[in-house]
């Protein structure tokens, strides 16, 4: 049987890791990245060294790993020519701010200059690095030059603090590099998609439902969302999380779902329904068990 195409088959990574705790992160990266059948190539910097080591990305990447930028002095220009994204994962405020301000002085920053592709960016590091006004004026910089931004997320940081600077998990980061490289030939359409199943109460412990996961229902919003459409899930319990960059409504019953689709559906281009709703619903809910 002939296997389906994956979304990065065939695809060239040129992976950037610099010198933040979430360095060893990039390990996992590439693995998925490879599983995803596409090829990756690292380059790390010197400070990224301290964190993880050379040896291990070579070994999870199965290339050589690229750090020195006059072992090969023409390596800035021909490994950006070769990918079809670049990605820095982690991206510390020290590297956000040389590609803002095009400072080139070691061989990812010079790379950065002379990429022609797309760049995916996961930021990395403490809430106040963050929240610095010097950092936000230079991911805005980077942002309105059409660079893409996976995270930073919300929860406990390396140092033990709480706040916004954690790098986005894995699977984020690789949807943000799927998205970079996918034709936005929905842009300006609005997508309203229900998915997932009902539950139509018998009283307030049991219900009536059925074992719908909503798997297609939120591959159909992600996938819309990677070609550059508005989107709006309306869904019922699932165990998935909704992809991000989605407004997500969340529902029980099916008298919920239909208020929530006859609400926001007027204002949307697309209605895709693959919610499973339930057939049946009592006449009368108990009022105990």
């Amino acid at each position: 049987m002939k296997s389906k195409k994956k979304a990065l088959q065939n695809k060239s990574i040129l992976l950037g890791v610099t010198g933040g705790v979430a360095a060893y992160k990039a390990i996992d990266l590439i693995r998925r990245l490879r599983e995803e059948s596409a090829a990756v190539t690292v380059i790390m910097t010197g400070a990224a060294k301290h964190f993880v080591t050379p040896l291990s990305l070579e070994t999870a990447s199965g290339n050589p790993v690229y750090s020195d930028l006059f072992s090969n002095p023409m390596a800035h220009i021909t490994l950006p020519s070769l990918a079809d994204v670049m990605v820095i994962a982690p991206a510390t405020a020290n590297i956000i701010g040389k590609f803002a301000n095009g400072i080139a002085d070691d061989l990812l920053s010079t790379c950065l200059l002379s990429c022609n592709a797309k760049v995916v960016i996961a930021p990395s590091m403490n809430w106040r690095m963050y929240e610095n006004n010097a950092v936000q004026e230079n991911l805005g910089k980077l942002l309105s030059r059409g660079i893409i931004q996976s995270g930073p997320e919300s929860g406990t940081l390396a140092c033990g603090e709480e706040g916004v600077g954690r790098m986005s998990d894995v699977p984020d980061i690789i949807e943000a590099i799927k998205s970079a490289l996918t034709k936005k030939d929905l842009s300006g359409e609005k997508i309203l998609v229900t998915a997932g199943p009902t539950r139509e109460y018998l009283d307030p412990v049991r219900f009536l439902s059925n074992r719908s996961s909503g798997k297609m229902g939120y591959a159909i919003a992600g996938a819309a969302l990677r070609r550059g459409a508005g989107v709006t899930l309306i869904s019922g319990h699932s165990h998935l999380l909704p992809p991000k960059g989605a407004f997500f409504v969340p529902v029980e019953t099916a008298e919920d779902m239909l208020k929530a689709v006859d609400k926001y559906s007027p204002s949307f281009t697309t209605l895709i329904m693959t919610a499973a709703v339930s057939d049946f619903r009592p006449e009368e809910i108990s009022g105990g068990k």
